[in-house]
Order: C-alpha cells, then sequence, then structure tokens
C-alpha cells in the first residue's frame, strides 16, 4: 500500500473532508437537480452506471432553497475516500482496507467525546414556532417513498436513562411536518431498547437528529457496537482524537459542535404517525405502512449554507454500500479472531449482498472442523447477527472479494447435503422481505466451500500456472499485456 494521508491531523468536520476529497479527483458538483426525486434519480444513475469509483456527490443550486443549501450523497464511499476519511494508507486492493481495518482494531481504544461550549453547529439556532425542517431541501429519494426523508445519512442520539450512557444509531426518519418527524427503528435494536424503557416510565425520550456530520460518526452509528458503548467513543478511537460536542438546550444531550444541521425533540409514547413505505438497501420497498413514534422538534441548530447529508438505499451498488461491506467486514474479522479463531486470512461482505447478505471468510485450514467454526462464528457474532443470509468459508488461496473465485470454489468444493448448514431463528427486521412469514427471526445457510479436510493432503492440483511463470512472462510480454489487459 502506499501513503496519501500526508495531512498531519483528522479533518476537522464534514466541510475539511470535502476539500480533501475534492483534490483527489472524486467530488462531482451538480447545480439545479430537484429535491423532488430528482436528486434520488440522479444518485440511482450514477451508483448503477459501472463507473468506478462511484463519485460522492455534491447538489447545489436546489429549486425552491437558497444557493449554499447543499446536499451530499457518497462522501466516503469508494476506497481512496475510505482510507482517507478513516485516516488509512490508500489501498491497493480491497482486502488491503479490511486488513487495515482490522489490524487497527488489534489497538483500537475508546475516546470520549470531549465537551466546549461553542462551535459552528450554533451559528442558528431556531426554537419552538421558528421552528421549520422543510427550510433545508428535504429530499424525496424514491418514487413510492411515503415522504420526504430527512434522516437517511443521519445520527439519532440518546441517553440510557438507567444506565447514562450515549447512544448514537443511524434509523431512518421522515419529516411530517415543520416541527414534526417520525423514526422508524427495528425492533431490538439499541435505540428502541431506550426508548422503551423512557415508555414504559410513562416518559418521552429526548432525542437529537443529526442530518450532516462526519462520516467517521455514520460509520459507527450504522454497525452493530456493543451494548453500553458510546458511537462517539468508538468513533474517537478511529479519529485519534476526541469529537468535540456541545450540550443542547432543552434536554443536555450531547451534539457533534461542527455538525451542520441538528434537530432536539422529544419522542412522545402517546403520538404516533404513519411511517413508510420507503425504498431500502435491499432494493426493495419492504415492510407495511405502520405507526411509529413521532419527535416534536423543539429547536433547529444549524451551520451557515448547511449540508445535509444523504444515504440513498437502493438495489446494490448504493452510495454507501462500499463503506458499508469494508467496515462491516473488518468487524466481523476483528470480532471471530477474538473469539479465539485462528487462520483467518481475509473477510469480505459482498456489495451484491448489500453489505449484510453474503459475507465470506477465506481461512487456512489447521484442524477438522474449522471451516465450520469459522462459520458459524461469522454468522452469530456481534457485527453479523442481524439481518444476515449466507456465509461461506472458503480456503485461503481464493481471494473472498472476488465473486468469481468464490462462485468457482463453491462450485468446485461444495457437496450441497454435506456442506451446507441451515440455523434457524436468527435475529432479523421488518426490511427483510420474508420479515412478516416469521416476524423477528430468519434463517442463515452456512457454506462450507473449503476443500474437505480429509482429502487435504490428495487433493487434485489446481490447474494454474505458478506464480514465477507468471511474472517471468509478464516481464517479458509487459507491452503486449499493457495493450490487452491495460495494466
Amino acid at each position: 500500500m502506499s501513503t496519501f494521508n500526508n495531512h498531519d491531523r483528522p479533518h476537522a468536520d464534514l466541510r475539511e473532508l470535502v476539500e480533501r476529497v475534492r483534490d483527489i479527483g472524486e467530488l462531482v458538483e451538480i447545480q439545479g437537480a430537484d429535491w423532488n426525486l430528482e436528486i434520488g434519480a440522479l444518485t440511482e444513475i450514477v451508483c448503477s452506471s459501472g463507473k468506478r469509483p462511484i463519485p460522492a456527490l455534491l447538489f447545489d443550486d436546489i429549486p425552491g432553497y437558497p444557493k449554499g443549501f447543499r446536499i451530499l450523497s457518497g462522501l466516503s464511499n469508494s476506497p481512496r475516500r475510505l482510507a482517507l476519511t478513516m485516516g488509512l494508507p490508500e489501498p491497493d486492493g480491497l482486502m488491503d482496507l479490511v486488513r487495515a481495518y482490522r489490524d487497527r482494531m488489534k489497538h483500537h481504544r475508546l475516546i470520549p467525546p470531549r465537551p466546549c461550549t461553542a462551535g459552528t453547529v450554533l451559528e442558528n439556532v431556531d426554537r419552538d414556532g421558528d421552528v421549520d425542517v422543510f427550510k433545508f431541501p428535504v429530499p424525496w429519494l424514491h418514487q413510492r417513498d411515503g415522504g420526504r426523508y430527512i434522516g437517511t445519512d443521519d445520527l439519532v442520539i440518546m441517553r440510557d436513562p438507567e444506565e447514562g450512557w450515549v447512544n448514537v444509531g443511524c434509523y431512518r426518519v421522515v419529516a411530517h411536518a415543520g416541527d414534526k418527524v417520525g423514526v422508524f427503528i427495528v425492533p431490538g435494536k439499541q435505540g428502541d431498547q431506550i426508548r422503551r424503557k423512557y415508555f414504559e416510565r410513562g416518559q418521552a425520550c429526548p432525542v437529537l437528529i443529526c442530518c450532516g456530520h462526519d462520516p467517521l460518526l455514520f460509520h459507527a452509528a450504522g454497525h452493530e457496537i456493543r451494548f453500553g458503548t458510546s458511537e462517539y467513543d468508538y468513533a474517537g478511537g478511529h479519529r485519534g482524537m476526541p469529537f468535540d460536542v456541545i450540550e443542547s438546550e432543552l434536554h443536555g444531550l450531547p451534539m457533534p459542535a461542527h455538525a451542520e444541521i441538528v434537530l432536539e425533540g422529544v419522542m412522545l409514547p402517546d403520538e404516533s404517525e404513519l411511517e413508510g413505505p420507503f425504498g431500502e438497501f435491499t432494493g426493495y420497498y419492504v415492510g407495511e405502512r405502520l405507526s411509529q413514534p413521532v419527535v416534536r422538534v423543539q429547536r433547529v441548530y444549524h451551520r451557515n449554507d448547511p449540508i445535509l447529508t444523504i444515504a440513498t438505499p437502493m438495489r446494490p451498488p448504493s452510495d454507501y454500500s462500499f463503506s458499508r461491506c469494508v467496515i462491516r467486514a473488518g468487524m466481523i474479522w476483528d470480532q471471530i479472531e477474538r473469539a479465539g479463531l485462528a487462520g483467518v486470512e481475509g473477510v469480505w461482505c459482498h456489495e451484491a449482498g448489500a453489505g449484510r447478505l453474503f459475507n465470506v471468510i477465506a481461512l487456512r485450514q489447521k484442524y477438522p472442523g474449522h471451516a465450520k467454526q469459522a462459520a458459524m462464528l461469522a454468522a452469530t457474532c456481534q457485527s453479523a447477527i442481524y439481518f444476515g443470509r449466507f456465509v461461506v468459508v472458503v480456503d485461503d488461496d481464493i481471494d473472498p472479494s472476488n465473486l468469481d473465485e468464490v462462485v468457482w470454489a463453491m462450485s468446485m468444493h461444495c457437496d450441497p447435503a454435506e456442506h451446507i448448514e441451515l440455523l434457524r431463528g436468527m435475529w432479523t427486521g421488518p426490511v427483510d422481505i420474508f420479515f412478516s412469514k416469521k416476524p423477528g427471526t430468519n434463517s442463515r445457510a452456512i457454506i462450507d466451500a473449503c476443500r474437505p479436510w480429509h482429502m487435504l493432503n490428495d487433493f487434485p492440483p489446481m490447474s494454474k500456472i505458478d506464480k514465477e511463470l507468471r511474472a517471468r512472462v509478464s516481464r517479458k510480454f509487459a507491452d503486449v499485456l499493457k495493450g490487452i489487459c491495460g495494466t
């Protein structure tokens, strides 16, 4: 891996990271796209174009809104941009990123946020009757969505009323009215557990909804982290320094001091409105239109010329699916190694499986049953327990990020009757299209696509040129191969 993160410090805020992305040539600015379907449509067209890397998109001059009120999509959704965001070396391949993330986790420590009293998020504060979330260009992303969603790349910030720790989750947020939004939280998620504690006491649940921020916080909020660990602390550990936070006026919740837009209010136990449908990361409108708790917005904090960050779920690839694949793969790798599993040479969560549903482990087999142990751990660790579908284990000579190699290994090494196991009663949620058949649970397929342990010593040799011959011929015919292969 070559080095390209030559900055002497992490980016200070979202805007500085935008400029760094602009400097590496992966930001496209679009003028005049309408919030009503056009921004969502353009995002889908770009993501499905086949162009790699998918660029970050910055929308401005949005009809009906002041110039400078912008929308940003996919800021860290490429190998170089994710490395830039995370402060990792520039990768030569996908596994470089995953390994760098996994290696960092060996030394990762939690760094709590740093309280402060001033920050750019306080440049504008709208209170009570002046609150109107539609002052921002809240997009209507998909044609059959049930409304305009202000929260897709968002942070929903709550404090546990019993233990006092702060949870930061990522849940979709629809704008019902100028001072009222609805939050959809999958049952069982940490945010759901916390709000139920308030509701069971008959209390409103104080909440902040941040709608423009450092993507390091979004990546922490969007993944399964141990209950009781604040995503602020987790993201601070990746940043290498604390995030500055300011106590909100009404409820004393910590908001990022340099966030773009933050809503403050209360989620009410006895007030709900219909929410959905919404085009989800599965590529489908899934789940019914159901009543969900409402947040009464009492304060809106925002910077001058604010940037609303969005994630546009769709059939993969999307404007956030790549970064999800890398981070989830790194987390799974770290967690199964911490559980005592040796021999892991690579982990990849494929974009075609939306970064959740098709996960591959490359393993150097060391003993009988090793492959099955790896698959079971990878299907049940913290980062994979929610809404999975397939776990495939391959030998260490297979690149887990190369789908052609993975499917070849499945086709050649897997006897379905012997090497596929099913796990039933696993945790899933309403975004699963099978959720209505057995609410709350689904099944997982464990596929052992390794060479059988008892055949390792006499397995047929692979019909493939060795590294020495490949290197010698590649050097001799370098000019010819450059014209044919481009390398």
